[in-house]
């Protein structure tokens, strides 16, 4: 579950990087190396990931696969050297009167669930960005699961990008989310429905070439209401790591 992009991804789209009707089709790999993988506020690994990506767009249309990979065993529960999750994604986004609207399902797959665990789960997904101008951008998102869980999570945000020079950018970001009860419940242990987690992550990405980027990131993260996830189910709260991308 990776929310619903790598973390070296949400400063842009917090930013407002929504695609176009008049753009080309284009294809990105990508492969995060991750001290940790966080998915809202929910520590699945404190140790380190590989989380390879595929994302293909033409005209608003995406289709994305994503994948997390476990280096480094956690808890008794993942082992290491296996993809525990795959995540396939597909969306459409468009912008109407300067606001950036993105519609669309998230299948998430867990290879290595253990007896007694959901194997699998979908989203459906909508969400809404603003450019304010002067590198500053506001985006909500709502994700509601209509298979294990049968509940809602929301996300505000605020990002600022800043262009160093033509290949380096710069970005600070930070995210509030908003769980439903039987989603924190599901998830976390939680006892209510509340402010879930917040966010806070500083990037920066460097273009060695028009096709090819490197890209590094730090995060802080923690809960916000113990009643909707509990100081226990919190068991990272500093994590990152670099991103490489290659678009052809």
């Amino acid at each position: 579950m990776k929310r619903l992009f790598s973390v070296a991804a949400l400063a842009t789209l917090v930013a407002g990087g929504a695609a176009t009707h008049a753009e080309a089709a284009t294809a990105t790999a990508a492969l995060d190396v991750n001290s940790a993988y966080v998915w809202r506020g929910l520590t699945f690994n404190n140790g380190l990931v590989l989380q390879p990506s595929m994302d293909v767009s033409h005209n608003g249309f995406a289709f994305n696969v994503w994948g997390n990979y476990d280096i480094d065993d956690y808890d008794g529960a993942i082992r290491e050297n296996r993809f525990s999750e795959v995540d396939l994604t597909g969306s459409y986004a468009f912008n109407l009167g300067g606001v950036d609207i993105s519609v669309g399902i998230i299948h998430y797959l867990f290879p290595e669930a253990a007896d007694g665990f959901d194997t699998h789960t979908t989203e459906l997904f909508a969400g809404l960005g603003y450019d304010l101008g002067a590198g500053f951008a506001i985006s909500t998102k709502l994700y509601y699961d209509i298979d294990a869980v049968s509940d809602y999570y929301l996300t505000v945000g605020l990002g600022y990008t800043y262009a160093l020079n033509d290949k380096t950018t710069l970005g600070l970001s930070g995210l509030i989310g908003y769980a439903g009860d039987d989603f924190a419940e599901s998830y976390a242990g939680g006892t209510d429905s509340g402010f879930f987690n917040y966010t806070l992550t500083a990037s920066a990405k460097y273009m060695v070439t028009e096709a090819f980027g490197i890209g590094a990131n730090i995060n802080l993260t923690d809960n916000l209401d113990d009643d909707a996830l509990p100081d226990g189910a919190v068991h990272t709260n500093v994590y990152g790591g670099i991103s490489l991308t290659y678009t052809f």
